[in-house]
């Protein structure tokens, strides 16, 4: 996945601090769940560097959904805006918001 796409997302959610955006990739064949909000991300699943220079997203990262959830966010029970968004359905919602 190229880096471009994860500062993407994070400016959409600088744009959108209302909502989270759940982003699940596939990173060297293993599954990974990344939450990106208000301008950050974090990976759910594995620990996310210290360093902000180092993407959560590498380059290699295969997108498989983005699910947009309503913030706050809270993992026990999401409120859930769109669920299994691909990059094409994401893209559109970029545009609306200028990113």
């Amino acid at each position: 996945m190229n880096n471009s796409i994860g500062k993407r997302l994070e400016q959409y959610t600088i744009k959108r601090p209302q909502e989270v955006l759940l982003v699940t990739v596939a990173i060297a064949g293993e599954e990974d769940q990344i939450a990106i909000f208000k301008g950050f991300s974090s990976s759910l699943m594995r620990p996310t560097c210290f360093d902000p220079d180092v993407p959560v997203l590498p380059e290699e990262a295969k997108l498989l959904k983005i699910d947009r959830v309503a913030s706050p966010y809270n993992p026990e029970a999401p409120r859930y805006i769109q669920q299994g968004l691909t990059w094409e359905d994401m893209q559109v919602l970029l545009a609306q918001v200028g990113v």
